[in-house]
């Protein structure tokens, strides 16, 4: 305590005080000069154990200080005293608290980056053992042409499939990021649902599956159409490989004073009721995924949705089929 200069300095001047006053109220009274003293005295002492207990104080929060710095946030700081002190330890407790979550949630994202890297080396490791193996047999003089038409083909599709994989990802890292701008125009559903299925009719009419557009002309919302576009495709591309032939796709669009809601069911294979809390996970493929599938379609679909502050929820029962609810708010409170 003592090493503090403002201390020392205080100290000496009470003192010259103390001593200055003592002799000059002495040349009136002796025992006014005896009070002067004593009580003055006191004064002094009193502030010296003050400021010797805030010294301690503000050491036991310098240490818990450090201790934080060390990673350990479960100290309890807190009291419910009036003073500055417990204003400072109080604030002290809120900044602990606010750096734990902070904490946890960057080792949450440290988790995901980790899982998401596994994930992706994982999807691009298959496609790339089969180029390398198929381009290997390429080498082969002796092959026929009609095998090596075969390879070529094969050799394309995967680069395909890795091209959609790497575009969805960087995409999905945008929105991550926080990095998209998603526009605010209004969007006609009729028009954006003919624009969706367009480059669909062909595995549709392959499939021969009954595909029903129903609703007004007049239905609208405000929102993003390239990007809600996107999410439309991948939600039905996912129900056309998940309907066998014949069956039915429905979309159904309407309009009313709280939200325009866009539903897309269809009556295939359904999903199995352990999946759907997982459906929108990155990388997540459920027990009825087929064999080219990735897991990540319906996943940039649900961030595209959420990030024009829009709902989408699933539905499904096994062997009837899947219902997707996609709601835009007229407005976002």
């Amino acid at each position: 305590m003592l090493r503090n200069n403002e201390v020392r300095r205080y100290l000496f001047i009470s003192i010259a005080i103390l001593i200055i006053s003592t002799v000059l109220i002495s040349f009136i009274s002796t025992v006014a000069a005896v009070i002067v003293f004593v009580s003055t005295s006191l004064i002094i002492t009193v502030f010296l154990w003050m400021t010797n207990w805030r010294y301690k104080q503000i050491e036991k929060l310098s240490l818990y200080l450090r201790q934080i710095s060390a990673g350990d946030t479960s100290l309890d700081v807190r009291d419910n005293r009036e003073g500055e002190l417990s204003i400072l330890k109080n604030d002290i407790y809120k900044m602990t608290l606010m750096l734990s979550e902070q904490r946890e949630d960057l080792k949450k994202d440290k988790q995901k980056l980790t899982d998401a890297i596994s994930d992706i080396s994982h999807q691009l490791k298959t496609p790339l053992t089969s180029m390398t193996v198929m381009a290997d047999l390429l080498s082969d003089e002796t092959m026929d042409d009609d095998k090596r038409l075969e390879f070529t083909h094969n050799i394309r599709k995967q680069l395909e499939r890795m091209d959609w994989l790497v575009s969805s990802l960087l995409k999905l890292s945008k929105m991550d990021a926080g990095t998209v701008q998603f526009a605010k125009e209004r969007v006609i559903v009729s028009g954006l649902v003919d624009e969706v299925i367009a480059p669909l009719e062909i595995p549709i009419e392959l499939k021969d599956i009954d595909f029903q557009k129903l609703g007004s002309k007049d239905v609208t919302f405000l929102g993003d159409y390239n990007w809600t576009k996107e999410a439309l495709i991948n939600i039905i591309k996912n129900a056309i490989e998940h309907t066998p032939e014949g069956e039915r796709i429905t979309i159904n669009f309407d309009e009313n004073a709280l939200y325009t809601e866009i539903i897309i069911q269809d009556t295939g294979k359904g999903i199995a009721k352990q999946d759907l809390p997982y459906i929108f996970k990155r990388f997540y493929k459920g027990g009825n995924a087929t064999d080219g599938s990735v897991g990540i379609g319906l996943a940039m679909a649900h961030s595209i949705i959420t990030n024009q502050q829009g709902d989408i929820e699933v539905a499904s029962e096994e062997g009837k089929g899947t219902m997707f609810t996609i709601k835009f708010y007229k407005r976002v409170i």
